[in-house]
């Protein structure tokens, strides 16, 4: 019996890392981020972005990273909450004046949403952001970024991306 409770808290620790783990594709990389890949692929040539528009400019932090150049899809800002379909793509400007798509933002209004809504992508709760904000929006809102495109080294789903920049612009 001392050895059965002995190996309850290592059996735990096994099953508890199963659920993380199915998180991740092959690889190692998030479920969502290759969902975001697959399903961004045609967007690595800006052209290919019909039915988006750039929105608030090449967007940076005030004290570290950037997110880049939103190119939102108005259309989606109500719903539905869609991994393959996110409400805005992003890029980063190059020094050669091109675009560089770096990562998505899933972004759905608040009052889309029922009272006390905790939407998620893919298992991924979304941001919170009230109103006003720093970007001028007028309702709050749900966000969430995915660094599909370009590494971040605080992980794929933070606002900031310090490997971001917006020098170029």
């Amino acid at each position: 019996m001392k050895k059965l409770l002995l190996t309850l808290p290592t059996v735990f620790l096994a099953l508890s890392s199963l659920a993380p783990a199915q998180q991740q594709a092959a690889g190692g990389q998030d479920k969502l981020v290759e969902i975001v890949r697959n399903a961004t692929q045609q967007y690595q040539d800006v052209n290919n972005a019909t039915g988006f528009t750039p929105a608030l400019g090449c967007v940076s932090g005030s004290d570290h990273g950037a997110m880049g150049i939103h190119y939102v899809n108005f259309n989606l800002l109500n719903g539905p909450i869609d991994p393959t379909h996110p409400q805005a793509l992003i890029y980063e400007p190059q020094q050669n004046g091109e675009l560089k798509l770096v990562g998505v933002e899933f972004i759905i209004l608040a009052p889309a949403l029922p009272p006390n809504s905790a939407p998620q992508v893919a298992g991924h709760l979304m941001n919170y952001i009230d109103s006003p904000n720093r970007f001028g929006i007028p309702v709050p809102f749900f966000e969430l970024h995915v660094w599909a495109w370009r590494d971040s080294p605080l992980g794929p789903f933070v606002d900031w991306n310090n490997h971001v920049t917006c020098s170029h612009e």
